[in-house]
């Protein structure tokens, strides 16, 4: 491992840390359901905050692109901060979901961004990409220690006092999350280029994200894994709820969710998804996951169902992360990303509110059936990804055109 390249993300691996240490978010459904939510306004709020998202998410990324990615970083966190003093405060459904909106342009402006400055840090440092998914399954390792560790003492506090306090309870972690953010050094990769004209900025990234066919697969297989993902995290509580699972459960059960970041980051520079045995093994073991969430009616089976799942998504999404970022030029890498990452939510939406609907009717083991289905179609991407691999030097784009004196950007 290069020193000088670990030495360097350093502050990245702890904002992360600070960042992802939620003492909510393991009691938020049960704090949601003390307050009036029910599973269609769970899915509600999904859908909400899901619509609002790809709004701001392209925006964020050309942002992070032209002007600095490590600030938009800084301000993914302060959203985050403002969604969590809110969510604090709530008493009723819809405030709850004025959070969760101002929640939404922290997830817009943080996926894609994350991934762009880990793989331009690995860039600029080692000259190549090779170790960009062991310094991303990194990130996820200590995103996922953060998680394991504030859903246990989460659950436990709000055990002990209630589900409301932690929320004030988080806010010093996601202030000094910002300190952390401003030690870290930005690589200037995306700025190696000269100025240029926000539209020819808007132009290429657009062309890159939907005119480039060798992409187009792994877009989609980047866009199910993160949908999957986001249902577990969204609506995996509602299996305990249905199971009249005790609340001393769900810091647990929230842990070893949480968990699944930091193992499927372990396992995932370690794993060649482009081999038939690997292959073959991830795919078995996601369908049997998911299955047993439609099967079974054992807690401690659903609640394993569900870490094996997300531990395998993560896998698959940061082999996938690479080959993206791969395939596209640095000057437009967080706006490309995040035109991904607007594509799966866009995704989520209907998906959201269609799962809360047949939850509340059905009960959330039929709902589960859609889950089942987005592993099928995973199943088939990946075939298409490996069968079909895009380049390890990114194709040629056109040069961006610089901006002429007295031009307006």
């Amino acid at each position: 491992m290069n020193l000088r390249l670990r030495r360097r993300m350093v502050p990245l691996y702890v904002a992360a840390v600070l960042q992802g240490f939620g003492l909510w978010v393991p009691i938020e459904k049960l704090f949601m359901n003390e307050i009036g939510f029910d599973a269609a306004s769970v899915g509600l709020m999904a859908a909400a905050y899901a619509a609002l998202v790809p709004i701001v998410e392209i925006p964020s990324g050309i942002l992070a692109d032209r002007w600095s990615r490590r600030g938009v970083l800084i301000l993914a966190a302060v959203a985050m901060f403002g969604s969590t003093v809110i969510g604090g405060l709530s008493t009723n459904v819809v405030t709850y979901i004025v959070a969760a909106l101002v929640l939404a342009f922290y997830f817009a402006m943080y996926s894609g961004t994350m991934d762009s400055i880990v793989y331009d840090t690995v860039l600029e440092e080692t000259g190549d990409s090779d170790a960009f998914q062991k310094q991303l399954g990194r990130v996820r390792v200590v995103e996922s220690c953060a998680l394991v560790a504030s859903a246990l003492l989460g659950g436990w506090l709000a055990s002990l006092t209630s589900p409301r306090l932690t929320y004030f309870l988080t806010l010093p972690f996601l202030a000094l999350s910002v300190v952390a953010y401003l030690r870290f050094r930005e690589p200037q990769l995306h700025k190696a280029r000269e100025a240029t004209s926000v539209r020819d900025q808007i132009t290429l990234t657009y062309r890159t994200l939907l005119r480039r066919g060798q992409l187009l697969p792994i877009v989609a297989l980047t866009v199910l894994t993160a949908l999957i993902l986001q249902v577990v995290i969204e609506f995996g509580p509602l299996w305990l709820l249905a199971l009249s699972a005790s609340a001393v459960v769900y810091g647990p059960f929230w842990a070893g969710v949480m968990s699944s970041f930091g193992v499927g980051g372990l396992i995932a520079g370690r794993l060649r998804l482009d081999r038939p045995a690997p292959f073959a093994l991830v795919v078995g073991l996601m369908l049997l996951a998911s299955l047993t969430l439609v099967t079974s009616r054992s807690l401690l089976l659903i609640s394993a169902a569900q870490v094996v799942l997300a531990i395998l998504v993560v896998v698959v999404g940061i082999y996938v992360a690479r080959l993206l970022h791969d395939g596209i030029p640095s000057e437009v890498r967080a706006g490309v990303a995040s035109g991904v990452g607007a594509l799966s939510w866009i995704a989520f939406l209907p998906f959201a509110l269609t799962f809360g609907v047949v939850s509340k009717s059905n009960g959330v083991h039929t709902a589960g059936w859609m889950i089942v289905g987005a592993v099928v179609l995973v199943a088939v991407a990946l075939v298409a990804v490996t069968l079909r691999r895009v380049p390890a030097e990114p194709e040629a784009e056109p040069a961006l055109v610089p901006i002429e004196a007295g031009q307006p950007s």
